[in-house]
């Protein structure tokens, strides 16, 4: 997975929104599958929030932030936002998942896996490689 990290494609970071409902927990599985099929890095979010500065650089330096929050709060997107970042957020309510009303089932964390990687395939960011100044994992 290093190459996802490092390699000629740049930095790719996830972040799932991983709230208490059933929505925040398929945001975190398809992430979480995602990270293992080596599409993208898994990091923390609350590391993020909590102005640790090594996740902060990290947001900063990565050529791509996707963001997968579970309801309409968007506190993962917002979380980035915060410190000046702009990430591809996708937002399970678009995806016609309802908090409270979304089964986690193997088939609803695939489906998702599959909107962040259309989303980040169709990205006017990801097609440019556009990156944003700043240390990261592989400064």
């Amino acid at each position: 997975m290093a190459e996802n990290c490092c390699g000629a494609g740049g930095v790719k970071l996830l972040y799932p929104c991983s709230g208490a409902a059933d929505v925040g927990e398929l945001a975190d599985r398809a992430v979480r599958k995602l990270w293992k099929q080596g599409f993208a890095q898994k990091t923390c979010l609350a590391g993020v929030g909590g102005d640790v500065p090594g996740f902060v650089q990290s947001a900063k330096g990565a050529e791509l932030n996707i963001t997968v929050d579970g309801c309409p709060i968007a506190c993962a997107r917002k979380s980035l936002e915060r410190i000046g970042v702009k990430p591809i957020s996708i937002m399970l309510a678009d995806l016609g998942f309802k908090k409270g009303e979304s089964p986690v089932t193997e088939e609803n964390i695939a489906r998702i896996a599959g909107a962040v990687e259309e989303a980040c395939s169709i990205s006017p960011k990801a097609e440019a490689g556009a990156s944003l100044s700043g240390g990261g994992c592989c400064s």
